[in-house]
Formats: structure tokens, sequence, C-alpha cells
């Protein structure tokens, strides 16, 4: 039996949320899985519903780390438990059990000052669990410029489930919305200063020039979103911008699929950092190419020119020509294909793979 021990977990929605529900699907088709997860309310249908035990830990955030601790390690102590999955290194710092135990870390969440006491505590936890399991090799190495041992260090790419047949009536939708716009250029993710955003309007007023009919549509909602709002009108953009949010999965797969490419250059801002980017293999498997940003973890996702362009996604004219020599002789087509051809990798079904490699 395996451990699951989550702060992030459906029905709540969002990229950890998918990572952890993805993982522990995929693990209890061969072993016997616990989890323990943080309370959410409407939780009972969807726990009903999971072939594997969810118990949920409530109460105030300061003394629910210490009750969940207590709860784990007395359901380790009766259990014949071979180890214990973490999604993040708070959800293990206070357990006390000696099960093996292996600790997944995803980028912003170990980004602090060398010798600072977060970083201390990180450590603390990290340099004890048996294996580390990165997202990404930048967030290895950025795991191992921190000061974690290298050695207990391995890359695993997040997994993603093999796409749906995509609804007729979301995609004559999206035809109606887009019309005559072309090329189309699409953004799906938080509005917040990471994804960088603004340097993409602000190549698209350029490239405006070239592709009068060109779209950039932006798919999500966050703390950033008036500011974009307020530099499109600024730039007289708002004939080539369109802005969705709380939209279904089917019109949002829909509009990706029905783009030319999808565009995140993402920069590091603070201590947040991309550290892989599943959203660059959801848009290969419409056969839609990426463009990521060289800081963080997209060149995992994104083979450089072949099946889509990393750029600096602090320098806005390496964006635009990055956008601009892929729309150039639809370039995007030929890396589309290769996008498609190559995502099977990141499917769970081989992603789970290599995590049965390491618990065995």
């Amino acid at each position: 039996m395996y451990v699951i021990v989550t702060r992030s977990f459906p029905p709540e929605l969002g990229g950890m949320q998918s990572l952890m529900w993805g993982l522990t699907r995929e693990l209890s088709k061969s072993f016997m899985i616990k989890v323990f997860a943080d309370y959410i309310e409407n939780h009972k249908t969807f726990d009903e519903q999971a072939s594997f035990s969810i118990e949920r830990v409530g109460g105030p955030k300061l003394l629910r780390k210490y009750r969940k601790a207590y709860l784990i390690d007395e359901f380790v102590k009766d259990s014949k438990v071979n180890a214990i999955i973490s999604d993040h290194w708070k959800s293990i710092e206070h357990l006390k059990t000696n099960k093996k135990k292996y600790c997944l870390i995803h980028g912003k969440e170990i980004n602090h000052a060398k010798g600072s006491g977060i970083n201390k505590r990180i450590l603390k936890v990290l340099n004890n669990v048996d294996r580390v399991i990165a997202n990404s090799n930048y967030t290895k190495n950025l795991a191992i410029e921190l000061g974690v041992n290298q050695d207990k260090i391995i890359v695993i790419n997040p997994g993603i489930d093999p796409i749906k047949d995509l609804d007729k009536k979301s995609l004559d939708k999206v035809e109606s919305l887009l019309k005559v716009k072309t090329p189309r250029l699409i953004t799906v993710s938080r509005f917040d200063k990471r994804k960088n955003h603004e340097k993409i309007i602000m190549a698209l007023r350029n490239l405006k020039q070239i592709y009068p009919d060109i779209v950039y549509i932006c798919v999500g909602y966050g703390e950033e979103e008036e500011n974009i709002k307020n530099l499109v009108k600024e730039l007289d953009l708002e004939g080539q911008v369109m802005f969705f949010k709380d939209i279904s999965d089917d019109l949002k797969n829909s509009l990706i699929a029905k783009s030319n490419i999808f565009v995140m250059p993402s920069v590091i801002h603070k201590s947040s950092v991309e550290g892989f980017g599943i959203a660059y293999t959801e848009a290969a498997q419409y056969s839609i190419p990426s463009i990521g940003g060289k800081d963080g973890g997209a060149s995992d996702a994104i083979e450089h020119e072949k099946t889509g362009l990393i750029c600096d996604g602090n320098n806005l004219d390496e964006i635009y020509s990055s956008i601009n020599s892929m729309l150039e002789n639809k370039k995007y087509l030929e890396y589309g294909k290769n996008a498609k051809d190559l995502v099977n990798k990141f499917y769970w079904s081989s992603i789970v793979e290599k995590y049965k490699d390491i618990l065995n």
C-alpha cells in the first residue's frame, strides 16, 4: 500500500490538483492507495466515486498540518504501508514516521534564497526523503543549486490524459466567434506576471502590420486581468485580442484546436517560475505547436525547432521574431504535426511506469 499526502486534490480545480489526481488514479490501478487530502466543500460526491480511500483533513490552516501529520503517523503504524508520496515538502514536514518518503517538487515552492529560513526548512525535508521527484530538468537543477542532494533527485514530467473527441457544437461556435480572424495565437493560463501576456500583446502591435486579421485568444483569469485589458486598449488592439473565462472544457479545447500557435514565453517573476508547463503538452495533442520561455521547464515540454520554439521571454524582439518565424511559410503546421507525433510520451500510461520503476 502507498499513502499519498496532498494539499491539492479534486474536486478543487488547478494544475496541481490534476497532477495529483492523475498520479493517484494511475497508481491505484497497480497498488492499494490511501489519500490524505485537505478538506474542501462538496468533496463527498467526488470521493464516493473514487476507487480508493480518501480521508479529508479540515480545521484552521495553522493546526491542520499538525493534525494531518498525526493522523498519517497513526495510520502508517498499523498498516502495511510501503511508502508515502507527497505533493509538496510542506505536506511531510511534520511527519515522524520512518516509512520511505517520495516528494514531488515543481519549481516555485522551492525557489527561496539559499541560506534563508525557509530554504533551511526545505532542505531539512528534501535531504531526508528517499527520492525527490522533479517535474523538469530545470526544477532538478534549481533544487541542486539550492542545496538539495542531487543523488536523491529524479526527473519525471507531469502526465496528461489523451484528449476526447471535440464536440462539433463547440467547434462551430469557435468558428462563428473567430470568423475570418487569422492567424490565431492562444494562451490558456492564469493572468499573472510570470505568464508574460503583456509582451505577447506588445509584439502583436507589430505583427498586426503584417497580419491585419491576426487574433490573440486569452483564456483564463487572475490578478493581472485588468492591467492586460488596459494595455490592449492603450495599444488600440481591441479588435485583435479576445478574452474568455469561466468557459466549458469543450469550448476551451475547441479554441486551442482552432488556433495556430500556443504562446506562453514565461519568465521568472520574483520567486515564481514555470516548473514545466502542462499547457504546452495539452496543446500538442491538437497539433498546435508552442512558444515557451527559456526561464523554467518549458524546454522539457517543447523540443526547440521541432515541436515549437524556446525564446527569451524577457526580450520583446525574440518573442516577436519567434511568432513571426512560425507564421512565415506556415512553419507552425510542420511543428504542430511533430508535436502531435511526440506527445504520447507525456500520457499518464507512460509516465506512471517511471513512478512504478522507482517504487519497485
